[in-house]
C-alpha cells in the first residue's frame, strides 16, 4: 500500500519538473527531449522483457504501426485529434500483439529476437513497395490537435511537449506498478528458471505474450508520437536500424529503473545530433565508443547506479 501511495506523488512530482523545465527549453532542446521520450517508451517495452530473459530487435514493427495510424487516419479521414490517434494506435498494436504474442512467446534467445526482427522488416518491405501509402518517400502528417485546440509554431511543439511528458509520467508509473505486480515478479523469475515458474502453477508462455503486449502498446505510443512530431512517416521506422536504436537504449539503461530508460533515450539523442554535427562522417563511431564506454563502466546499465547508491547507504 506504501508503494502504491508513493508511486503517483512521484509520478506528480516528475510531471512538474518536466513541465517546468520543458517552458524554458528552446525549441531544438524541446523537440529532441519529444523525440527522446517517444523512443524511450519503445525501449521501456524492450526492458519489460528483458525483465523475461528476451530481447525483441523488431520493436520498429510497433513504432511504425502507430506512426502510420497518425499519418493514414489525418490523412483519410481527417482525424487530428491527438488523443484519439493514440487510441487508434494502441487499438491496432493490441490487435497485431495478439496475432503473433502467442507464436513468439514459444520461442528463446536468437530465435525470439530474429522472429520479431523478420516481422518489423516485413512491414517496411510492404510499405515500401505500397505507393498508395507513399511508398519509400512515405506520406506527411497533418499537425495534431488537442481536444479541439489547434497550436500553432512555438505553441504546438510547447503542447506536444506537456502531452509527451504526461503520457511518458503516467505509462512509466503504471509499468512500475506492473513491475512489483505478481506478473512482473513472474517474468523475473522466468528470467532464472523457466521450469521452476511452471511448477509454481504459473504459465511461461502466457506472462511472455502478455509482456509483449504491453511492449506492443508502448511502441505503438512513441510512434504516435514521434509520427506526429517529425509531421512525416515513411518506411524507415520499421527498419532494422531503427529497432537497433531501442535495443541501443534498453541496454544503456537496464532494466533496474524506469527513469534511466528516458535517460539513456535522451542520451543518445543528444550524443548522436551533436556527434552528427561535429562529426558528420563518423558520428556512428562516436555512438560506438559511447556504448562500450557504458558496458565498460557500467555492464548492467545507467539504472544500476540507483543501486549502488543503495547499498553504499545501507549500514555495515
Amino acid at each position: 500500500m506504501t508503494l502504491l501511495r508513493s508511486i503517483p506523488a512521484a509520478c506528480l512530482l516528475a510531471l512538474v519538473l518536466l513541465l517546468a523545465v520543458g517552458v524554458m527549453l528552446p525549441e531544438w532542446a524541446m523537440f529532441l527531449t519529444t523525440m527522446a521520450f517517444a523512443k524511450g517508451m519503445v525501449a521501456l517495452g524492450i526492458v519489460c522483457m528483458m525483465r523475461a530473459g528476451l530481447v525483441s530487435f523488431g520493436q520498429g514493427l510497433y513504432f511504425c504501426i502507430g506512426a502510420y495510424v497518425s499519418g493514414l487516419m489525418a490523412n483519410w479521414t481527417g482525424i487530428t485529434d491527438i488523443f484519439l490517434l493514440c487510441a487508434l494506435g494502441i487499438a491496432a498494436a493490441a490487435a497485431v500483439a495478439a496475432l503473433f504474442g502467442p507464436l513468439l512467446a514459444t520461442y528463446r534467445g536468437i530465435f525470439f529476437a530474429m522472429l520479431t526482427l523478420s516481422l518489423s522488416m516485413i512491414l517496411y518491405g510492404f510499405l515500401s513497395k505500397m505507393t498508395a501509402l507513399g511508398g519509400t518517400d512515405g506520406l506527411n502528417v497533418m499537425a495534431p490537435t488537442f481536444l479541439g485546440y489547434a497550436p500553432e509554431g512555438r505553441a504546438l511543439g510547447l503542447s506536444l511537449y506537456i502531452f509527451t511528458c504526461t503520457v511518458v509520467v503516467i505509462a512509466g508509473g503504471l509499468i512500475r506498478v506492473f513491475f512489483d505486480s505478481e506478473h512482473g515478479l513472474i517474468a523475473l523469475a522466468i528470467r532464472d528458471n523457466e521450469l521452476r515458474v511452471e511448477y509454481l502453477g504459473a504459465s511461461v508462455r502466457n506472462e511472455i505474450a502478455f509482456s509483449y503486449g504491453i511492449a506492443a502498446i508502448l511502441g505503438s505510443l512513441g510512434g504516435v508520437i514521434a509520427g506526429l512530431a517529425i509531421g512525416h512517416v515513411d518506411p524507415e521506422f520499421s527498419y532494422w536500424t531503427t529497432s537497433g536504436e531501442f535495443v541501443f537504449v534498453a541496454i544503456l539503461s537496464g532494466y533496474f529503473s524506469i527513469g534511466a530508460v528516458f535517460v539513456g533515450s535522451i542520451l543518445l539523442e543528444v550524443v548522436r545530433s551533436f556527434s552528427n554535427l561535429y562529426f558528420p562522417n563518423t558520428w556512428q563511431l562516436a555512438l560506438g565508443i559511447f556504448l562500450i564506454a557504458v558496458i565498460l563502466l557500467l555492464p548492467n546499465g545507467l539504472g544500476s547506479i540507483l543501486t549502488r547508491i543503495k547499498r553504499v547507504k545501507e549500514p555495515s
